[in-house]
């Protein structure tokens, strides 16, 4: 599929279903040093004046030392047919495998900032804010428990990323 501009105006999507059920395919990096991750949790909406997105990275994440790197990262939702890529997004590290070879996804480079050229939607983002999310600041008292507390992500807390949008592509 071929992405072209749009107007966010123009826009039309329910975040939450996009979000949590379709997912956000997070990227970063460039050319040389590219990686992405799957997202199921995430916002959409306006701050300080601009469309934003938000999106959350455990502080063990690959993507993460790549968002902290760059200025920008994208955000690529992908048609469902791309489910299996999304899997071994989400379940695989790119300390380990060269995602884009396994997944068979081509990047492209919007100012520097890599979406998907399979995406039926993309977001070209600038880095607007990073926040690390302490557990002190927790006002659940479940979400410890919940989130945090097994083997795998025991102390393994997120980071957020919220990114001015600006650019969203669309498949033509």
């Amino acid at each position: 599929m071929a992405l072209k501009k749009i107007d966010i105006a123009d826009l039309s999507l329910n975040p939450f279903t996009t979000i949590s059920k379709e997912w956000l395919l997070v990227s970063a990096g460039g050319p040389d040093k590219v990686n992405m991750m799957t997202a199921s949790w995430g916002a959409m909406g306006v701050l300080w004046g601009s469309p934003a997105i938000t999106c959350y990275i455990r502080e063990t994440r690959y993507t993460k030392e790549l968002m902290d790197e760059c200025p920008g990262f994208g955000i690529s939702v992908l048609p469902e047919k791309y489910r299996k890529a999304l899997n071994i997004c989400g379940s695989k590290s790119g300390r380990e495998i060269d995602k884009v070879a396994e997944t068979g996804l081509t990047p492209t480079y919007i100012d520097g900032v890599p979406v998907f050229e399979e995406a039926k939607l993309a977001f070209v983002c600038k880095k607007a804010l990073v926040q690390f999310l302490p557990p002190d600041g927790f006002v659940d008292p479940t979400a410890h428990e919940k989130w945090y507390s097994d083997g795998v992500n025991l102390r393994n807390y997120h980071t957020m990323y919220v990114g001015a949008i600006k650019h969203v592509l669309q498949a033509k």
